[in-house]
């Protein structure tokens, strides 16, 4: 594959990249080239809005980069997201999920932040950065829901530091992530080349809206789908979903059409009696999106063929996260406190 072309992989569906000339120069002269995504493995488990940062990990595995997932046990303890003996179980479960949505793992080099987290050589880098990082730096760089709390515990504060010492010490060239982590990431790229580490590319996507037009929640009933949840179920909810005619912005079907349908199908087929019209087909989603703005394509319409093409999709996740020893997996995070 070409440079071009794989930087054109690369790019699809990303909000921005930190800096492109950066990538390119890497792209050419490395063999290499290293991309790390981090994540906190929670109860709530893979649904439709990870996959955005999923078909990024298959498009990253295509352009040839050496993908590096991070399971943030250690991470998602400071959250207090559970044990963590639970979380690395859950970890376990994610890593199956990834493997039933496409994410060729035996490539894949999948870590477990205790692993190399406790270390001396990490522990000291995670001091020399508290050196440097200002208080109120580090508070911006936290997570949003610490931020608005008035007093929140100092954890919250080593949250980013250890997440910028992560990027050396797993030899990343390139940080990946949600717009969320921009802060963390800029953050890595101003101190780490104190810390003798290059400051890496970064590359952000954009959050899935949740189904019900505000955040997707395991907090916010229906808001989101699982993937492995079961046909008539994610029939319901997207045609119970929040899609205002003509309305592009903050749609979560066309979020859906866009970074999930057409980052798997070359084209959407929206089925329509004849009265209305007949049947329509789109070979890339700017051709939907535009006939949907212009009134072209009613919201039922298209929301009938995100259901058929949403569970399509899964069919071969739900079979995979129904084998026995993902099943076993669930019920001991289910019986675990």
């Amino acid at each position: 594959m070409d440079l071009n072309k794989r930087i054109e992989l690369i790019k699809r569906n990303t909000l921005e990249i930190v800096n492109e000339e950066e990538l390119r120069k890497l792209l050419k002269e490395k063999k290499e080239v290293v991309v790390y995504h981090g994540f906190e493995p929670s109860g709530g488990g893979l649904h439709i809005g990870t996959m955005i940062g999923i078909n990024k990990h298959i498009d990253f595995q295509k352009a040839g980069l050496k993908l590096k997932l991070l399971c943030a046990d250690l991470h998602a303890f400071l959250n207090k997201k559970g044990s963590l003996s639970k979380v690395e179980h859950i970890a376990e479960l994610y890593k199956e999920g990834f493997a039933a949505l496409g994410v060729d793992m035996k490539k894949a080099e999948y870590v477990l932040g205790s692993e190399f987290q406790l270390g001396y050589d990490y522990f000291l880098d995670v001091l020399k950065l508290s050196l440097r990082v200002r208080a109120l730096r580090a508070k911006r760089a936290m997570a949003i829901i610490a931020r608005e709390e008035a007093d929140p515990p100092v954890a919250q504060m080593i949250y980013p530091l250890m997440q910028a010492i992560d990027a050396k010490h797993l030899k990343a060239d390139i940080v990946f992530g949600d717009m969320p982590q921009r802060k963390i990431h800029m953050l890595m790229r101003e101190h780490l080349p104190a810390l003798d580490y290059k400051a890496p590319v970064a590359i952000h996507h954009e959050d899935m809206v949740g189904l019900t037009g505000g955040k997707m929640s395991a907090s916010i009933p229906n808001s989101r789908i699982m993937i492995d949840e079961e046909p008539e179920s994610i029939r319901k909810k997207i045609r119970a979903a929040f899609c205002p005619e003509k309305q592009i912005k903050n749609n979560p079907i066309l979020q859906i059409c866009k970074h999930i349908i057409f980052a798997r199908k070359r084209s959407i087929k929206v089925k329509r009696d004849k009265k209305y019209g007949g049947d329509l087909s789109f070979n890339s989603y700017s051709e939907l999106e535009n006939a949907y703005e212009k009134g072209k394509l009613h919201p039922l319409d298209l929301k009938n063929s995100v259901a058929d093409y949403l569970v399509e999709i899964l069919e071969p996740v739900r079979k995979h996260m129904s084998k026995k020893r993902v099943v076993e997996l669930k019920k001991l995070i289910e019986n675990m406190d």
